[in-house]
């Protein structure tokens, strides 16, 4: 969950904030190794011109989005190579007849919009081709002779050939790298996360900002674990059968499920345990267990990576053994002082122990994890690896005319998005060619880039771009001013190539961190290599600044005029998509409670769950970035999301708890208030559905009070046992143990239900 502070200046400099992590200097020098050889050649042979269209064919190519298997990163590098040649084909032959290229625009814009229905890897292909047509329509396609046409395209297709094999071919040897990438990703973030955890126990001023920047971890694990399986999933499902690395892959995947749930559940245990003075005596070595959890995943995802066994968790062990001596001495003295300790506080006692036992838990978690890890390296066989765990589940496969039929309809946002843009495109097109603007294809790419398929989305890329241009451009005149007045003429042309080069290099590197600075950088590498084939000055950084202007101003207009999708509409029904996910989740987990059955559908319910809390987080973003007259009240919104994910990390608490559920001690008002919640949740969602208020709230704390009764009774009782110096395992003390944390739970659920059907109610209003 990002931050919403949307004050202009605040919200600016967000645009252009580095995200975690470090830059990709190995995509930096492939983009060097790409695009140098082609210069180089240019260069060499005093063909710069000619060798520009190879160089951009190669640029394209390489900027394919595609973070998965060998098989389907070739695939769209290829597309994208075959791609590129046939726009420029296409660019070519109609681009002296204005009369057919405007058609062609339209036709060609509109069905790259429609490749985003068939996925990310489909839509980055598109946009690469799309913006080869653009620039090949306006600076180099002109039909004059059929060899020069088909010098051209071999010129296109050998670069876009020369980035494949330079990029695939190294792969070869080794065609699981990505699998094994993306699975050191996976614990990469899941240590980011951890380790937001361990600060749980910040003070209540900075509550909310490490709320939200835990939630945000949190999506980032799904999100990355989603992809994981999802490689792994194209990787050995295609093949006969998992090969062992393959299986150990597989049980890492699955452990960072498992660790995510705990974590969870932990911070869920801290955030109770917190509101007492009696966790205050264990809090400093609990913080440091938490944190060496953190380290340790972190080794595991740089041992991942790197293929190196240098996995030590001595620190781990030690803090461990500290927390859970220091519990030991808490325990000793809560048993010394029985008289003087209150009912209502025995049940913190239980939350500590818990707490200590999740912590010991997660330690061996990842002592197992260590040790697949080294196997994974070395190659060895284990029989770690060779537990009962399932492959990922495969979607059923739609086939493309199936997928396009159902979404060629103004009911589909994509098509709408397509449609939208091919209008837009089509009419920055015409203007750049009626009007007598220099190098007006920038307007026709700007509008390309921009639009998005929802209005936040487009004025948060048209104003990262369009700031970045403005920055990027005064830095691309400054250094061809620099280099004229200091350079020999002769030097100037590979000076630019240098300064272009390294340009690009951090650029790339950059990329996944920030769009903005991204922008920025790659600005005056165009301008630099505009100058460099000897089409233009200094004056093409003013021009591409002001072409940028009036792009992002038509893709704004687009945007709010045509077909808009305002997230508002939307909303309701994601959030009540979300609320029914969470509510299965919630009934299967509390099915295990009343009747202990196989949980194999538990996993991918809770997976479900937490997707859908992030698509709606995510939605919610969307909407800060509409106009303010259309978003509404915004509070109420971000409250429902708030308390939907806290009732999915209670649920998620109960479900790690029931792994030390008997099922020997039942409430019968356990079941009945369940139904009562599983009743309202439906009702919420049914009244998002039917945009109609729920039903008036039951009365929950009725049988909340009959739980808390017996709760006490228990405790008493087993308050006796201790006063008579009884430390064995009787049948009390495990009803204590079990009963105790599912109440609390329970207590935070009914908590979470009432808000939410608060705002709901407010917002149905």
């Amino acid at each position: 969950m990002q931050s919403t502070d949307k004050r202009p200046l605040s919200w600016l400099l967000q645009q252009f904030q580095l995200k975690p992590g470090k830059p990709a200097i190995l995509s930096g020098l492939r983009s060097l190794v790409i695009l140098g050889v082609p210069i180089g050649i240019g260069i060499i042979t005093n063909h710069a011109a000619e060798s520009a269209i190879a160089t951009m064919a190669a640029w394209f190519v390489g900027m394919v989005n595609v973070d998965g298997a060998y098989r389907q990163r070739a695939t769209a590098m290829i597309a994208a190579t075959i791609g590129v040649t046939l726009m420029f084909l296409i660019a070519s032959l109609v681009s002296n007849h204005l009369w057919l290229s405007i058609p062609t625009t339209f036709l060609v814009i509109f069905i790259a919009g429609l490749a985003s229905l068939y996925g990310n890897v489909a839509a980055s292909v598109s946009l690469v081709t799309s913006i080869m047509f653009v620039i090949s329509l306006a600076k180099f396609a002109s039909f004059s002779n059929w060899s020069t046409l088909i010098l051209h395209c071999a010129l296109c297709l050998a670069g876009g050939t020369w980035t494949s094999f330079l990029l695939l071919g190294l792969w070869v040897v080794r065609p699981d790298v990505p699998a094994m990438e993306i699975v050191a990703n996976c614990y990469l973030s899941l240590s980011q996360f951890v380790n937001l955890a361990s600060q749980r126990g910040l003070n209540p001023n900075e509550r909310q900002e490490w709320t939200q920047r835990f939630l945000q971890a949190q999506d980032t694990v799904i999100q990355d674990l989603t992809s994981a399986r999802s490689v792994w999933t194209t990787i050995w499902t295609r093949q006969r059968g998992a090969t062992l690395r393959g299986n150990q892959l597989l049980v890492l995947i699955e452990d960072v499920n498992q660790i995510v749930n705990s974590v969870i559940a932990l911070s869920e245990l801290l955030a109770i345990a917190s509101e007492h003075q009696l966790f205050y005596r264990l809090q400093e070595e609990i913080e440091q267990v938490i944190e060496q959890l953190a380290i340790a995943l972190q080794m595991l995802s740089e041992a991942i990576a790197k293929g190196k066994n240098s996995v030590h968790l001595g620190d781990l062990d030690r803090t461990v053994e500290a927390v859970e001596y220091q519990w030991e001495v808490l325990r000793a003295q809560i048993f010394n002082q029985t008289i003087n300790l209150q009912i209502d506080e025995y049940p913190d006692v239980v939350n500590i122990r818990k707490i200590t036992a999740s912590l010991t838990k997660l330690a061996q978690q990842i002592h197992t994890d260590a040790d697949v890890v080294t196997d994974l390296i070395q190659g060895k066989q284990s029989s770690i690896a060779q537990r009962d765990i399932s492959p990922p589940a495969q979607s059923e496969p739609t086939t493309i005319i199936n997928t396009l039929r159902q979404n060629f309809t103004f009911e589909s946002v994509l098509f709408r998005h397509a449609l939208r843009l091919a209008l837009i495109v089509t009419f920055a097109e015409l203007l750049a060619s009626i009007l007598p603007l220099p190098r007006g294809y920038w307007i026709t790419l700007t509008a390309l880039v921009a639009l998005k398929p929802n209005f936040g989305g487009t004025s948060e890329t048209t104003v990262q771009r369009v700031v970045g241009t403005i920055l990027g451009g005064i830095i691309g005149i400054s250094l061809i001013l620099l280099l004229k007045n200091t350079l020999a003429m002769s030097t100037t042309g590979y000076a630019y190539a240098v300064c272009f080069l390294f340009l690009v290099f951090v650029a790339m590197s950059v990329r996944s961190l920030s769009y903005s600075i991204f922008i920025i950088l790659l600005t005056p590498a165009i301008i630099l290599l505009l100058n460099l084939i000897r089409a233009g000055g200094w004056e093409v950084g003013v021009l591409r600044i002001v072409d940028s202007l009036i792009g992002g101003v038509l893709a704004l207009l687009g945007s709010y005029l045509l077909f808009p999708s305002w997230e508002r509409q939307q909303l309701p029904a994601q959030l009540e998509k979300t609320i029914r996910a969470n509510l299965a989740y919630f009934q299967q987990v509390i099915a295990n409670y009343l009747h202990p059955q196989p949980d194999e559908s538990m996993n991918m319910l809770r997976h479900q769950a937490a997707l859908e809390n992030a698509n709606a987080n995510a939605s919610a973003q969307r909407l800060f970035s509409e106009p303010r007259h259309i978003q509404g009240e915004i509070e109420p919104v971000m409250t429902v999301i708030t308390y939907i994910r806290g009732f999915f990390s209670s649920v998620t608490t109960l479900a790690e708890h029931k792994r030390e559920f008997s099922g020997e001690y039942q409430f019968t008002e356990i079941k009945l208030l369940t139904d009562i919640i599983i009743q309202v949740l439906e009702n919420l969602a049914d009244a998002l559905g039917q945009g109609q208020p729920p039903q008036p709230l039951p009365a929950l704390d009725s049988y909340l009070e009959v739980i808390h009764n017996q709760i006490e009774q228990l405790h008493t009782a087993r308050l006796s046992e201790i006063a008579r110096n009884s430390q064995t395992l009787t049948s009390t003390l495990q009803a204590v143990r079990e009963q105790t944390p599912l109440s609390t739970e329970l207590d935070r659920i009914v908590n979470e239900i009432k808000v939410m059907h608060c705002v709901i109610s407010r917002l149905q209003e």
